[in-house]
């Protein structure tokens, strides 16, 4: 199976999921085009079509969708902009200003990346639509962290930060999301423990 085979289950899968909870056929048809762009930096930069990073942008949509019952369309096109862990793989703001509107890019851009000395505060005074969609975000690479190829203190320091802020930030905006970080954060400290 291909890449390209890939993104399209995956975009299958979004579609699929929308409709069954109701989303206008409008909105699903701008998520669509917004997946279609997050995925053009992917094809073009991961040769392997299991990377971690691959799927990425469907299952922060994912996340959003079934675990916050998001239909926004506006939010869920910005979700599958955003990317806050490998710059390579993000879109221009421009090209997601001129693509999907003003809104959709402030969205993205309003997002506080990881490593912040700031992180906490930053997260705490966004607005609640970004915050749900920088906990969905991170959630996806927290989620798959272990599986990317990179040294162990960056694993420690990435769970860290989702078990000191994210996690606390997340207990304060939605509870499944609260639930989903309480797992990932227990689940770390046993491999942790078992390391």
């Amino acid at each position: 199976m291909g890449e390209e085979n890939r993104g399209t289950m995956m975009a299958a899968t979004l579609v699929r999921t929308a409709r069954s909870l109701g989303m206008t056929p409008e909105g699903i048809q701008r998520l669509s085009r917004a997946h279609a762009l997050a995925m053009q930096p992917r094809f073009a930069a991961l040769e392997d079509e299991r990377h971690p990073l691959f799927l990425h942008p469907g299952r922060t949509v994912l996340v959003l969708i079934r675990d916050v019952s998001c239909l926004d369309a506006d939010l869920l096109c910005a979700a599958v902009l955003t990317e806050s862990e490998d710059a390579e793989l993000r879109i221009a703001a421009a090209a997601i200003r001129e693509g999907f509107g003003s809104d959709v890019a402030e969205l993205v851009a309003a997002v506080p990346m990881p490593g912040s000395p700031s992180l906490a505060e930053a997260l705490v005074t966004a607005d609640e639509p970004v915050r749900l969609l920088a906990l969905a975000e991170r959630l996806d690479h927290v989620r798959h962290a272990h599986l990317r190829e990179a040294d162990e203190r960056w694993r420690v320091a990435t769970h860290a930060e989702a078990c000191t802020i994210y996690g606390p930030v997340a207990e304060q905006t939605h509870p499944q999301l609260a639930r989903r970080y309480a797992h990932w954060c227990r689940a770390f400290a046993r491999r942790l423990d078992r390391g």
